[in-house]
């Protein structure tokens, strides 16, 4: 990818084509090396941002009658949007479709391209899926993204554990606490919400306070609760995002060490290649010399 003097780009390159490539005509070399140069890349975000800020004032209606360019500058963002699309497929042809972020362009581009009327124009309400384009354009976003997607089976295990120990408590605070403040403890699925709002931290005092004002001692099983619900397994969530967040720098920093010692190879290959040309014709000078 190309670098500006004043600013990197918001994103490397989702996929890597240099001149090594017989299948890369000059055309093609010129458009890749626009889709990926940083100028290009900082224009389609703020395509992006203006887009997003047309969409919000469309919501308004007033707005909407009064100013006419409202509308046309919304086409012609979209408009940017599909040469966009249109130069990536040209660049990257079947890498384009092999890319998930690029096929979720596709998709947001394709959907803003759904007519207002008719049967598909309730679908017209996922253009907001536009402004998610940030997702793929800025690189650091679609590092917090994957990380989030790695998350996901440790976060069904904390969540399941979760569950469990809101379920078990639940059984036994409706056992002992039922007939001494019915309102919150009267039943399971009651006793299940009390127990989420103790988690959370809304008004949990005024949860508690009923039962411990009849059973001092339960005072025990409330801080227990708080202590492994709250500061224990909502922090291992943490704990876990931090941790996918970390393997994704790693990821990324091989990433772009794979990438400097692919150029590097590139390079030596072809100094080599042009060594070898240049002692071939040496030699072929000597000979007719």
């Amino acid at each position: 990818m190309s670098r500006s003097p004043t600013s990197s780009p918001p994103h490397s390159p989702r996929h890597s084509f240099t001149a090594r490539s017989p299948t890369v005509t000059p055309s093609r070399a010129r458009v890749l090396a626009l889709v990926e140069s940083s100028r290009f890349q900082w224009f389609i975000i703020a395509v992006i941002v203006v887009n997003a800020a047309v969409l919000g004032l469309e919501t308004s209606p007033q707005l909407v009658r009064e100013a006419g360019w409202l509308a046309p500058l919304g086409w012609v963002t979209v408009a940017v949007f599909v040469v966009e699309i249109g130069l990536r497929i040209f660049a990257h042809r079947g890498a384009f479709f092999r890319d998930g972020w690029s096929l979720f362009d596709l998709f947001v581009v394709a959907v803003a391209l759904i007519p207002a009327s008719g049967a598909f124009g309730v679908l017209r309400v996922l253009r907001v899926l536009r402004v998610l384009r940030l997702l793929s354009a800025v690189r650091s976003m679609r590092r917090v993204v994957a990380a989030l997607v790695a998350t996901l089976p440790g976060m069904v295990s904390i969540g399941a554990l979760l569950v469990m120990l809101v379920y078990v408590s639940g059984v036994v605070s409706t056992q002992l606490f039922s007939t001494t403040d019915p309102e919150h403890f009267g039943d399971l699925p009651t006793s299940l919400l009390s127990l989420f709002q103790v988690m959370t931290g809304d008004d949990w005092a005024n949860v508690v306070r009923p039962v411990t004002d009849a059973h001092p001692a339960s005072w025990v099983f409330f801080i227990a609760y708080i202590l492994i619900s709250t500061y224990i397994v909502l922090n291992l969530f943490i704990a876990v995002a931090v941790e996918a967040l970390e393997m994704q720098n790693e990821d990324d920093k091989r990433e772009i060490v794979d990438e400097v010692e692919e150029s590097e190879r590139l390079v030596l290959d072809a100094v080599t290649e042009l060594r070898a040309e240049v002692a071939a014709l040496r030699e072929e000078i000597s000979r007719r010399g």
